[in-house]
């Protein structure tokens, strides 16, 4: 079984991390430095899925 949880561009890992906490704020969640596990499974997916979705929307914008 591979790590599929590698980053393919190292140097983004402060981007990526920046960016979570921009869009955790937009859609109302609190995270805090560090440790977030105790923040429930459908907030995670909030921050996740509107990651994703922003990523798509930013790489469309570009396509064109």
């Amino acid at each position: 079984m591979t790590n599929s949880n590698y980053k393919v561009v190292p140097e983004a890992k402060e981007a990526l991390n920046k960016f979570k906490y921009e869009v955790a704020s937009e859609v109302g969640v609190n995270l805090k430095e560090g440790y977030n596990g105790n923040i429930s499974s459908r907030d995670a997916g909030r921050i996740g899925g509107n990651m994703v979705r922003k990523l798509i929307e930013q790489a469309e914008r570009q396509m064109k």
